[in-house]
């Protein structure tokens, strides 16, 4: 079972992941975190990657597309594995078709989450962090019992114009991928601004068809 959980920031992909991951047993993989390992173990492309975010550049694709090929041979991923926020380009999308095909696998199903720009900006703008315990709550849809108000902060990209450069540039890059699964009959739209354990029924019924 090899898939990719598909939003905007703030849909509510990490989320799911985590009923995924404790129903399925297989891995999580998100960029960010392959990337963090392999800054952390020194890699050849993790060095390499580093160097360039400690220019203030962003990681090529070919480094990214690198470490994604490295990770997907792990034995973890031997039963499957989740692919969240890769790919985030249609450039990313062929490569990783590639590298599919030469470790002997492919993608079976993406799972789109849709949800409003309207309904992210509320999502995003609302969280705050806890100074003291570093709980995340959200005032609206949760909001902090036992917590002082003036404990909380919000971080600073999750302010209402940081949060619409992101999806501008998400629906700009990103969106385009749907378009590139769609095509191989791949995708799989689930409304995102449902509650949550019906969004997890949702996705499992997809993935046992």
């Amino acid at each position: 079972m090899n898939i990719i959980l598909f939003g905007a920031p703030g849909a509510g992909k990490g989320t799911q992941a985590k009923e995924l991951i404790k129903k399925y047993e297989i891995p999580q993989i998100s960029t960010g975190d392959i990337l963090r390992g392999a800054i952390a173990n020194k890699t050849p492309l993790g060095l390499e990657a580093k160097k360039l975010m400690d220019q203030g550049q962003l990681v090529s694709d070919e480094i990214v597309n690198g470490l994604v090929e490295a990770r997907l041979q792990e034995a973890d991923c031997e039963k499957g594995f989740i692919l969240d926020g890769f790919p985030r380009t249609v450039a990313q999308a062929e490569e990783l078709d590639k590298i599919m095909k030469k470790i002997g696998k492919e993608i079976d199903k993406v799972i789109a989450l849709e949800v409003s720009d309207d309904e992210i900006i509320e999502r995003i703008t609302g969280r705050r962090v806890s100074k003291v315990t570093g709980k995340i709550y959200h005032i609206k849809y949760n909001p902090p019992v036992d917590e002082k108000l003036e404990d909380l902060e919000q971080r600073a990209d999750d302010n209402e114009e940081t949060v619409k450069k992101r999806l501008a540039v998400y629906n700009e890059q990103t969106a385009p991928v749907l378009d590139f699964y769609k095509k191989q009959n791949k995708v799989y739209e689930i409304d995102g601004a449902q509650k949550l354990e019906n969004i997890t029924k949702d996705i499992i019924e997809i993935l046992e068809k």
